[in-house]
């Protein structure tokens, strides 16, 4: 069970935007034909390998595209079941944040939504935001919901995310993540090796 400390919940005073540099997709499909089209490779963390609670940083590597990744949140981290999955989240109901190093980020997607401390899902209104102050704001009710931005001039080297209670809520909401999915560009060896090694799709004959 995570930590019960509440925290003021956070007012939203951005506007829901992104900045020209940064497209957003509400549609998984979408965005995965986006990335092929630009020649994007992309890996997920599915954060089976952890569980219960983390001192910040948690860091994770994701080997095949070269990225390594720390979550840090003041409270620390918690990764438990939610809806059936292992999910990333905080040990208090506070902004969670995501840093990114090595091969430069350009897409950053996966299931981001509110939970309570226990792990159940709960409505909440989202707030994914990166390093340049570019914001996008959701209502999420469910584990389902799905999200995917990319950048196509800078690297995305940090992401935060945040969760508000939503109309009527009064519970302390955590935000939690899950199976998070990194797209890069590779160089073109890299490439090249990826479509020896078979990796890369291509139309059969």
């Amino acid at each position: 069970m995570r930590s019960t400390l509440a925290v003021a919940a956070l007012a939203a005073t951005m506007s829901s935007a992104a900045s020209a540099e940064v497209y957003v997709f509400g549609t998984q499909f979408v965005y995965e034909n986006y990335l092929a089209g630009v020649g994007a490779i992309s890996q997920t963390e599915n954060f089976n390998s952890f569980n219960g609670p983390y001192s910040s940083p948690l860091t994770g590597s994701l080997s095949a595209i070269g990225v390594n990744w720390s979550a840090n949140a003041p409270g620390g981290i918690y990764v438990g079941p939610a809806a059936g999955s292992q999910v990333l989240s905080t040990n208090l109901p506070e902004p969670l944040s995501l840093t990114f190093t090595g091969t430069d980020v350009r897409g950053f997607s996966g299931n981001i939504f509110g939970t309570d401390i226990n792990f159940n899902v709960i409505p909440a209104v989202m707030q994914i935001q990166l390093q340049d102050g570019s914001s996008y704001f959701a209502y999420v009710d469910a584990s389902t919901a799905w999200v995917g931005l990319y950048s196509t001039t800078a690297a995305i080297t940090n992401v935060t995310i945040t969760a508000q209670p939503g109309p009527g809520g009064t519970q302390g909401v955590y935000p939690t993540l899950d199976n998070m999915n990194i797209a890069v560009i590779p160089a073109p060896g890299a490439l090249a090796l990826l479509a020896v090694a078979g990796l890369v799709g291509r139309r059969r004959r």
